[in-house]
């Protein structure tokens, strides 16, 4: 594994963005395609060439620097890459489903006056996101950290024109600075403990500091292992949308629909749960960091789905449903799980991306509407949508056989393994949360695609098929969403692939339990789970959404007015937005106020600035007399002078 090649792979992508940022009106739209197209098929490429490198055993991981940043006393800070298992998954997914949605781009954007622009963001979004994951260090991590934080504002905003657009990569930008806080004192603390941000050094040092605590109020210690995880914790709750730092994923489908599935399949959300992940010999040294992972993620597991019951809007749909599967790979993360939660970030980005690109595929036939109230019966006009849709909800609902099964049931089986304390809450939460997925998904498919065409005529005249630059994708993102649990779900789980990137202390290793005493095959797996609770409530979703969104969809007009105040509660996604709003933001707003009113407006102005002036023109006014311009004024006031000065001598 050559250390040009991992340059090639992170910086291709860089040299695409610019080329296409800087360049983009004098090689045109076509231009500016195939450069960024070219650049992250390159890294794609060279990335996959390296995971089957790796997994026949021709590569072996790498921990290397580049070069020298800054000296600083004993303090070195680097530039490099550590590509392991771990990272190589990453790196091929990343740059796998950033090339689909650069090829799904063409046909989406085609239109737009932005076309260069939006290329050159993406692009740039790749480059960021493959610096988080091959870093080898704290610093350079935290680089891609807020890289992809920086092009999603850019991205969430591209139609800046659109107030809400505005709002919604605002509201992004600040709620992952929130979060980033936490994380940026996560990262202070391992620089005053270990003395260095290089991983490697840091783990080296951990047995070490098992015992140590951290004063962070006076009289109160803290363990120092559960402050540095819980703070890296809470800058993954920005990232990867957990609650109650999730209020910025739903408002950021205000985008374009292609960042929609590069920002919410395989990138940006998915850093957080990397970062655990690679974080694992840190967060395995804290049973109190680990549990309130868990809580939070099982938290956002269920009652996020609940939402995606309710919504109209077909984004917002599949949004939420990105909530409740960040969810689930947290909760595996809380639980100890860490390859489980990997290997769900892996099949859910294929499955959720071509979700997230089939609703763009439905919007464009649409003309740009989003509202599923206004669709149904498209599965005659857009066929090819319409079972790549299908596929992907398969997977997403965890039916036996699609990947989206082997990975869920995995992370519920855990859950249910372990006795982390905590965890039969957790159980329950993601256990239910597959009845709500199931109901959410399918009343999506069924609003979409079948039923009754609600559509005004002209809408209906004008619906056909996406052009292939768009269904392309979708076919090549429907493959793996049904075989790739099939082939990794060995290696990844129950192998040695992940075993050197990822540290699960011995009792804690639950998978491992599931590995010897469960797993006989992924096809006796899949043949297992079809006896299992999960599968059932699977089902039952399927046919409650099947009988209500079918046949009887006054059910579920009934079902709103029978429980409106539940219902409200649910559109009203818990009140998280109106408390921000009136008490956070308004809170802040006032504070402002306050301080421009009395600390600028009366402090500053009133009494240092014009209050100086005040004295000073009053002490003016009262020596102005003695200028009298009368000689024997200034003579008696000499001669008073020097008799003063004089006495004071002789005295």
């Amino acid at each position: 594994m050559s250390m040009n090649t991992l340059l090639i792979i992170a910086l291709s992508p860089l040299v695409g963005a610019i080329i296409a940022g800087f360049f983009g009106r004098k090689i045109g739209k076509v231009g500016s395609h195939i450069v960024t197209i070219a650049s992250v098929a390159i890294s794609c490429g060279l990335s996959i060439q390296l995971l089957l490198a790796f997994l026949s055993g021709e590569a072996t991981a790498v921990n290397q620097n580049v070069y020298t940043w800054m000296v600083s006393g004993d303090i070195t800070l680097n530039v490099g890459f550590m590509v392991d298992s771990l990272t190589l998954v990453m790196m091929s997914v990343v740059t796998f489903v950033s090339l689909m949605v650069h090829i799904y781009t063409i046909g989406y954007m085609h239109d737009d006056p932005g076309y260069q622009r939006f290329f050159a963001y993406i692009s740039l979004f790749t480059f960021a996101m493959l610096m988080l994951v091959m870093s080898n260090n704290f610093l350079q991590l935290f680089f891609g950290w807020e890289a992809v934080g920086l092009v999603s504002y850019l991205l969430i905003g591209f139609w800046f024109k659109k107030e809400s657009a505005i709002f919604a990569n605002m509201k992004a930008f600040l709620v992952n600075r929130v979060g980033d806080f936490g994380f940026l004192l996560g990262i202070a603390a391992v620089m005053m403990s270990f003395g260095t941000l290089d991983y490697a050094e840091v783990f080296a040092q951990l047995p070490q500091f098992a015992d140590k605590t951290i004063s962070i109020f006076p009289g109160v210690e803290w363990s120092l292992m559960t402050f540095i995880a819980i703070c890296l914790f809470i800058g993954a709750m920005g990232k990867s949308a957990q609650a109650p730092l999730h209020v910025w994923l739903p408002d950021s489908m205000e985008g374009p629909t292609p960042i929609s599935a590069l920002i919410h399949a395989a990138t940006m959300v998915t850093a957080g749960i990397f970062m655990v992940a690679r974080m694992s010999p840190i967060f395995e040294m804290s049973d109190t960091a680990l549990s309130f992972v868990m809580l939070i993620g099982a938290f956002t597991a269920f009652f996020m789905g609940l939402i995606g019951i309710v919504q109209t809007d077909i984004k917002r749909v599949i949004a939420y449903s990105t909530l409740s599967q960040l969810g689930y790979m947290t909760v595996a993360l809380g639980v100890s799980a860490y390859s489980a939660a990997i290997f769900h970030l892996m099949t859910h980005a294929f499955f959720k991306a071509l979700l997230f690109l089939g609703a763009g595929s439905v919007i464009i036939a649409m003309h740009h509407k989003q509202d599923m109230s206004e669709m149904g019966g498209l599965k005659k006009y857009m066929p090819m949508t319409f079972i790549t849709m299908w596929i992907g909800t398969l997977a997403l609902t965890g039916m036996p056989g699609f990947s989206g099964f082997f990975s869920k049931d995995i992370i519920i089986e855990a859950t249910h393994a372990s006795t982390r304390w905590g965890s039969s809450v957790a159980y329950i939460a993601v256990l239910l949360g597959v009845f709500i997925t199931a109901l959410y998904s399918f009343r999506l498919i069924y609003l979409t695609f079948h039923g009754k065409e609600r559509m005004d005529n002209h809408t209906k005249e004008h619906l056909k098929e996406s052009p292939w630059v768009v269904t392309l994708p979708l076919i090549l993102l429907a493959i793996p969403s049904v075989v790739i649990g099939w082939i990794t779900i060995e290696p990844m789980l129950f192998g040695e692939f992940l075993k050197d990137a990822i540290h699960v202390n011995h009792a804690n290793d639950v998978v491992a339990h599931i590995g010897e005493n469960e797993f006989h095959g992924a096809a006796s797996f899949a043949l297992h789970g079809l006896t299992q609770m999960p599968f059932f409530l699977a089902l039952a979703g399927f046919a409650l959404a099947s009988y209500v969104y079918l046949k009887k969809i006054s059910v579920a007009e009934k079902a709103k007015k029978t429980f409106k105040p539940i219902y409200n509660i649910l559109q009203n996604k818990y009140g998280f937005d109106d408390f921000n709003q009136k008490y956070i933001a308004g809170g802040l707003v006032a504070l402002g106020n306050m301080l421009w009113k009395w600390s600028d407006s009366k402090l500053i102005d009133g009494l240092i600035v014009n209050g100086s002036a005040k004295v000073v023109n009053a002490f003016s006014k009262a020596i102005r007399p003695l200028q009298s311009g009368y000689i024997y004024h200034y003579a008696f006031v000499i001669a008073a002078a020097v008799i003063f000065f004089i006495g004071r001598y002789v005295l």
